[in-house]
């Protein structure tokens, strides 16, 4: 085999070339995403800005991963392993291996030692790698733009109940027409054998597979909501809220964390022959989101069960109707954000097995024996479109309205404009405080900066206020934050 021509035996015209062409690349792509970021902050998307930023950091971090293959290539293929060892755990066997694909002996003089990874196997991991990155984001991102397709099909609902508030009045002790109320406990708690944990769970799960959330489910989780959180305000955009939350746990999906690489080092190490992993690993994101899908919808039954029995007491039934409760004891260890792990588990582990099975394809062929026979292929395939179908139309809607049904509401619950403001603001007071401290040194101007920053401060909350009723935890929380600051 001819030796490869070297830098300098190659035309300089040519490496100007492939410079120029992918540095313009590269350019672009820079470019284009700073546009992106552009019209998502003009637009005040700021949760899906955040997603931006941290694709940016996926890629940065792409980048590290990419110069550190290719700065150790030459020290990897030079560590030479007996031949036996290289032998252990292969993805095919032996005699299938072709020869042109066989692992060289060229760095390893010494007989019967073989190097630890090849050039070209690195080279080819290195590629894995960024197609498995891609594929992750590519998969997130139309995920969630087909679940935000179909939680905007709820906002008519929206409208709907802001109507009738404006035409009927609505106050807070009374948020829900009590015949809207009745209709969603018979749908979800309306016969006493949907009480058998059996029977709660079976509906539960095959709810899933059709229309998940009705308009009575909707009326009820909203007042549910603004009942705890909201309740001097009836008319607070509910579902401009959960759209913004939504966007907001886009940034914590579409990233790839350290124990989702552990998870891709796992099973490379189990791709071995005859094990079929990857086959069997492909049921294991579809049993996860069945089993999320389910809790989800269990969640709306046990809400509506507990409004049931709170009707049977007449008295709380005439005082302030029947309203639903949210609370985190409803979710897996009262913890609400364990539902979002495992949508982000299950939404990498299907780039996994899209990206797995497009770069067997590209690189070894449609005929590799890693590629498995049909009978195996054809099922994970399937499997892939099921997940990503299930989980963008049914379990991301179902995961956007449920989780709102818990104890504590989401920090972006306050409009952006607020948040800037705030922010703003006290880093003003800081400064002031400091220039201040240089000048003066007396109790008098220290009373005079206090009472504005009180005035100030009762500006602001009056703000947060006006944006869902009452004050709340997080309030009191900006509010000892705030004085702190200018303390």
């Amino acid at each position: 085999m001819a030796e490869e021509a070297t830098m300098e035996h190659t035309p300089t015209w040519v490496v100007a070339a492939i410079c120029t062409v992918i540095v313009a690349i590269s350019l672009a792509v820079e470019r284009l995403l700073h546009y992106i970021g552009k019209c998502l902050k003009h637009n005040g998307q700021n949760a899906l800005f955040s997603a931006l930023q941290k694709t940016k950091e996926e890629l940065m971090l792409l980048g590290f991963i990419s110069l550190l293959l290719t700065v150790s290539q030459g020290l990897i293929s030079n560590i030479c392993v007996p031949k036996r060892v290289s032998s252990i755990m292969l993805p095919c066997k032996e005699e299938a291996i072709k020869p042109s694909n066989a692992i060289g002996n060229e760095s390893c003089p010494k007989e019967g030692e073989v190097p630890l990874l090849s050039l070209e196997a690195l080279h080819q991991l290195h590629i894995f790698i960024f197609v498995l990155a891609v594929v992750h984001v590519v998969f997130c991102a139309t995920t969630m733009v087909l679940g935000g397709a179909k939680i905007r099909r709820w906002k008519h609902w929206e409208v709907a109940i802001q109507n009738e508030i404006a035409k009927s009045g609505v106050t807070k002790t009374n948020l829900m027409h009590p015949d809207h109320h009745k209709m969603f406990v018979q749908d979800r708690a309306g016969n006493f054998w949907r009480r058998a944990a059996v029977v709660s769970w079976t509906i539960a799960f095959l709810k899933q597979f059709y229309p998940s959330v009705s308009k009575s489910d909707y009326r009820a989780l909203r007042a549910g909501f603004i009942m705890k959180h909201c309740s001097s305000n009836p008319k607070f955009d509910f579902h401009k809220y959960m759209m913004r939350t939504l966007e907001d746990d886009f940034k914590k999906v579409v990233g790839i964390s350290w124990y989702l690489w552990l998870f891709v080092v796992i099973f490379l190490l189990l791709n071995v022959d005859g094990w079929h992993t990857y086959f069997w690993l492909s049921f294991l994101p579809l049993i996860l989101l069945l089993i999320v899908g389910a809790k989800l919808e269990h969640i709306i039954t046990n809400i509506a069960q507990d409004a049931a029995e709170r009707i049977i007491n007449e008295r709380e039934r005439v005082q302030e109707g029947p309203h639903v409760r949210p609370s985190d004891e409803h979710f897996w260890f009262g913890k609400p954000g364990i539902v979002l792990y495992l949508i982000h588990f299950i939404l990498f582990q299907n780039s996994f097995e899209i990206a797995f099975f497009f770069w067997i394809w590209t690189t070894y062929g449609f005929d590799s024996c890693i590629m498995e026979s049909v009978p195996y292929l054809i099922p994970r395939l399937v499997m892939g479109v099921l997940i990503q179908v299930l989980c963008s139309y049914t379990t991301l809607p179902l995961y956007a309205l449920v989780t709102q049904m818990g104890d504590m509401f989401k920090q972006s619950i306050f409009d952006e404009y607020i948040s800037d403001s705030l922010h703003d603001w006290a880093q003003g007071v800081r400064e002031k405080k400091k220039k201040r401290s240089q000048s003066s040194s007396l109790l008098g101007p220290t009373s005079q900066r206090k009472d504005s920053f009180s005035s100030g401060l009762e500006i602001q909350l009056s703000r947060m206020e006006s944006a869902c009723g009452e004050s709340s935890y997080t309030t009191w929380h900006l509010q000892r934050g705030l004085e702190e600051n200018a303390e």
